[in-house]
């Protein structure tokens, strides 16, 4: 063999593996430490999106589908915590609540993460994840604040005074008037079901896919869990206000 065609050989090689390291260090390894889905008010004045002929697609969505923004607290390793979220938006959207306490591999983006799952048929599915501020909007991820002390100002030396300063009158101030405490007008519910990703219906409207934490105005409503090769499972829920609410279900399968 030719030094001219060793020398190649060689430069692939090497070439293969700065690009094999270089896909290892993209990826990373991310654990969920919270999740939380909460009902966003609805933007599209009444007017339903991406649901005429020109711009028909799989997120055409209406007024009767409430927003839903899942939001997970993770860690990398033994790094800082941050925040990213998603948004599901119809019932065909992929971004799901991921399991708390599970780790999932993910890849950096230019405004978050793009996360690997499996579903509950085994199928991989990626979804991509914006990173939120502390503040709660979409940003950067957020820096742990450095502890640090404040410096101490000093005072400024007061002129002094040829005569005595008469000191000021009290001034009478009011009592202030307990305002009346407000009785919150929603509920929160939480919905669970075994197996999980049950479509929820409340009233016959979408609201998301189990397990999920959804606010329900207070009085009664008719609650649906259903999945495809499962028993559709049906209840009536009474809601009072401020009440905190637990759903859960054992969905079974439709006999052949």
């Amino acid at each position: 063999m030719s030094m001219r065609r060793i020398a190649a050989l060689q430069i692939g090689f090497l070439l293969a593996a700065m690009l094999a390291n270089a896909a290892s260090k993209s990826t990373l390894r991310i654990t969920v430490l919270d999740s939380a889905t909460r009902a966003l008010a609805s933007d599209n004045n009444g007017v339903p999106q991406n649901c005429d002929q020109l711009t028909f697609d799989a997120y055409c969505r209406s007024t009767t589908n409430v927003p839903l923004l899942s939001t997970l607290l993770v860690q990398e390793d033994n790094g800082p915590t941050y925040r990213i979220s998603c948004t599901v938006e119809s019932k065909y959207s992929r971004c799901v609540p991921l399991a708390k306490g599970e780790s999932y591999d993910a890849k950096r983006t230019k405004h978050g993460l793009e996360v690997y799952y499996e579903d509950d048929k085994g199928k991989t599915r990626r979804q991509s994840y914006t990173l939120v501020a502390e503040n709660g909007k979409a940003g950067g991820a957020p820096v742990p604040a450095a502890a640090v002390s404040p410096k101490p100002v000093p005072a400024a030396a007061a002129p002094q005074q040829s005569s005595p300063v008469p000191a000021p009158a009290p001034v009478a101030v009011a009592p202030q008037q307990a305002s009346p405490e407000k009785i919150p007008e929603k509920a929160k519910c939480n919905f669970s079901s075994t197996p999980a990703g049950a479509e929820i219906t409340v009233d016959g409207k979408y609201l998301g896919s189990t397990p999920s934490e959804i606010p329900l105005s207070a009085g009664t409503h008719v609650v649906v869990f259903s999945m495809p090769g499962f028993a559709q499972w049906k209840r009536e829920l009474t809601v009072l206000p401020g009440s905190q609410l637990t759903v859960g279900a054992i969905l079974q399968k439709e006999q052949p």
